[in-house]
């Protein structure tokens, strides 16, 4: 069994992270951390995740727990994220994040530490989308510059970042299929007479409403047809299910930064 560290677990992601684990024959929860001041601190992890007590209480600290596990996995923020990366570097620990919202200095960091330890990075774990940016990249290299290209996400109201990491690496994977500059060509509003559309932009549309777990639609429109390509998450199981298959590949691997691409060995 390989034991795991879930950060964020009194979060709705962790929740279900823990409660899978509970039922996993290969995963064994062995630490759950919160930030410093969290309600659930000292509470039992399975208890606050609605799957019964596991023993496992929730902490602030995770250096701590670095000495029995062997993978952490982060969905939390990304000041967070980078600051749990760097403690897992200095044990030598595998790690696996989620997080979403990272800016460029950020990214450029977390590659940085990434270095060090074996860490699969991605901004959405469920095994549907990575196939999606595998299949989308072909859609658009076989279609051409004929078709208009737009991104169309739809979260939750909760949800802080905008447009999702989903969206933005679903645009930047069309992006390098068609050889383009998805800083020079990305569109992310559009309001008032803003003239006719340019045939290089990429469109990347957001939604917030309800409780909308995630929903990604790539339209190619093309004179006369258009064709649109749709995942839908129906509950963060998806994204959970991603993780956990991420931390079990990720802890036999070297050194350095992977995404679910290399775990589902699309590439």
């Amino acid at each position: 069994m390989i034991n795991t560290i879930v950060v964020g677990a009194a979060g709705r992601m962790g929740g279900r992270l823990i409660s899978l684990i509970k039922d996993s024959t290969s995963l064994t929860l062995s630490g759950a951390v919160e930030t410093a001041g969290h309600r659930a601190l000292g509470e039992d992890a399975g208890e606050q995740a609605g799957c019964g007590r596991l023993g496992v209480a929730i902490t602030d600290h995770l250096p701590a727990l670095l000495e029995q596990g062997e993978v952490v996995i982060d969905f939390s923020s990304p000041a967070s994220s980078l600051a749990n990366l760097g403690e897992v570097s200095k044990r030598k620990r595998a790690m696996v994040i989620g997080t979403t919202g990272f800016t460029p200095q950020e990214t450029g960091e977390l590659k940085r530490l990434a270095q060090q330890v074996p860490c699969v990075f991605s901004p959405n774990m469920s095994v549907g989308v990575n196939v999606l940016f595998k299949v989308l990249a072909e859609i658009a290299k076989t279609l051409g510059e004929e078709y208009d290209i737009e991104v169309i996400e739809a979260h939750h109201r909760l949800k802080k970042d905008a447009p999702s990491g989903t969206a933005m690496k679903i645009a930047e994977v069309l992006a390098r299929a068609m050889n383009r500059d998805l800083g020079q060509v990305g569109v992310y509003e559009r309001h008032g007479m803003i003239g006719e559309r340019t045939r290089q932009e990429i469109g990347v549309q957001t939604i917030r409403a309800g409780d909308i777990v995630g929903d990604h639609t790539v339209l190619f429109g093309g004179l006369g047809e258009r064709i649109e390509v749709t995942h839908r998450a129906h509950s963060r199981d998806a994204f959970a299910r991603g993780a956990l298959r991420a931390a079990q590949w990720v802890v036999a691997q070297p050194p350095g930064l992977y995404d679910m691409l290399d775990v589902l060995r699309l590439r």
